[in-house]
């Protein structure tokens, strides 16, 4: 189901820029396009039965029942008929490091050897291919080497989803995303020429770092505000960053109108986040009543990662122990607060935590859909799931956030035809296969026809 190669392109499975013919299955960017289905999922509202949308360029024309289509569609536009179309969905949270079957994303000094971020790129290619024909047309990175290659698939070279990268994580010295059986030079260094991880301590390196991710690219800031599970040595109830770094942080960040995202296990990471004005919550193990309160007060979003939780609880093997432990303690505890959380109404969006590139793991990148089958078991309907991953997600970039994730006119034509109603049955979407089409600003990626 890939695009076929072109020999204008330096990669295949891409669109041609517009400087160069397009290959066969993709839609010229000056051309309409329209889409009919038995059911349109708008992304906020109702579905609609016999629904239709209308691509012009890089953007939807128009969308609704097929029996409202403006005459000017009528006779002008050849309509390609699917089961359902719904936008492209949104995974908020994933790393993008190339890694998988020998290394693992924290705690490993092969992450620091010369040369790792090229080997680490080349991998991604092929993994961002993977997002996109899963369905995910856009993606949020909470540190990775995406976020290096979004002009790339900007510019039509790569196949992918669109990327909204954080570049690197920043963290305090010893915390979660410091790579503790390294010397410590090696990984200030590594960060400062590039790397996925960023070490800052007081106010001053903090704005400094934000400064810094900002001039690399980053459309957003993430930070550690408690320590970690794959992480060796701390724990994910500690405190992380001070109020005063993290509010420095928060505040440098909208400077520039980019939102933070924290990684905030613990409850007073969590709240501290809270109190910076943080928005965006990521895994919240430690969530109860009082957190959801604060939460829904201050509009915060939570994405809870669940998928990789689960899957790292039932394959933790080749794990140092002490995070086998933390594994084993962690995930019980958020089943029950991620439940809390949909029961007391705290806004959700949702994300993987994806960083594996052996497309046989279950954590591979691909594989995101499975996210929804845990907040269907959190107690999300599937309409609710939907908008959790489509009209919801872009508001955690604040200013930066693109018109997307709703089939309305003049939002971003990211849209994807499913093989079956997943109103009916959530688990459509956990496999790609079920994906049949997808469009990401206009071009469409994969059809029946491209496989």
């Amino acid at each position: 189901m890939r695009v076929p190669y072109h020999p204008a392109v330096s990669a295949p499975c891409a669109p041609s820029p517009a400087s160069t013919p397009a290959p066969s299955g993709i839609d010229d960017a000056s051309s309409i396009t329209g889409i009919r289905a038995d059911l349109l999922i708008p992304g906020r509202g109702e579905p609609v039965k016999q629904g239709a949308v209308v691509i012009r360029d890089a953007r939807i024309a128009w969308a609704g029942a097929y029996r409202n289509l403006p005459p000017e569609y009528h006779h002008s536009v050849t309509f390609t008929h699917v089961p359902v179309v719904m936008p492209g969905m949104w995974d908020l949270h994933t790393h993008f490091g190339g890694l998988g079957r020998d290394v693992r994303f924290f705690d490993d000094p092969k992450a620091l050897l010369p040369g790792a971020g090229v080997l680490a790129g080349a991998i991604t290619v092929e993994d961002l291919r993977r997002t996109l024909e899963a369905g995910f047309t856009s993606i949020r990175e909470l540190s990775g080497y995406a976020g290096y290659l979004a002009p790339g698939v900007e510019g039509g070279y790569i196949a992918g989803p669109n990327i909204y990268s954080s570049i690197a994580i920043l963290s305090v010295t010893g915390g979660h995303g410091d790579i503790h059986d390294c010397l410590l030079d090696s990984v200030v260094q590594s960060g400062h020429t590039g790397g996925p991880f960023y070490l800052c301590d007081g106010v001053d390196e903090c704005i400094k770092a934000v400064r810094v991710m900002v001039r690399r690219g980053a459309k957003c800031i993430k930070v550690c505000s408690s320590g970690g599970v794959l992480s060796l040595n701390d724990d994910p109830e500690d405190r992380q960053f001070s109020d005063e770094e993290l509010k420095a942080i928060v505040d440098e960040a909208g400077r520039t109108g980019r939102r933070v995202a924290a990684h905030a296990i613990g409850k007073a990471g969590i709240l501290a986040a809270l109190r910076a004005g943080i928005t965006s919550i990521e895994h919240g193990c430690y969530l109860d009543e009082e957190v959801a309160k604060i939460m829904k007060e201050k509009g915060a979003i939570l994405i809870a990662t669940r998928h990789i939780q689960e899957s790292l609880l039932e394959n933790h093997e080749g794990f140092p122990e002490k995070v086998k432990e933390k594994i084993e303690k962690i995930v019980p505890l958020t089943r029950a607060n991620y439940d809390l959380a949909v029961k007391l109404g705290v806004r959700i969006a949702l994300g993987t935590d994806m960083w594996n590139s052996d497309p046989a793991h279950p954590i591979a990148h691909g594989r995101n859909g499975m996210e929804l089958r845990y907040a269907h078991k959190a107690g999300m309907k599937p309409l609710d799931i939907i908008e959790a991953c489509t009209a919801t997600s872009p508001e955690v970039l604040g200013k930066l956030a693109p018109l997307s994730g709703q089939l309305k006119e003049g939002y971003d034509a990211d849209l994807i035809a499913v093989a079956s109603n997943p109103l009916d049955d959530i688990e459509v979407l956990t496999k790609p296969e079920n994906v049949t089409h997808v469009w990401r600003a206009g071009k469409l990626y994969k059809s029946p026809s491209t496989h």
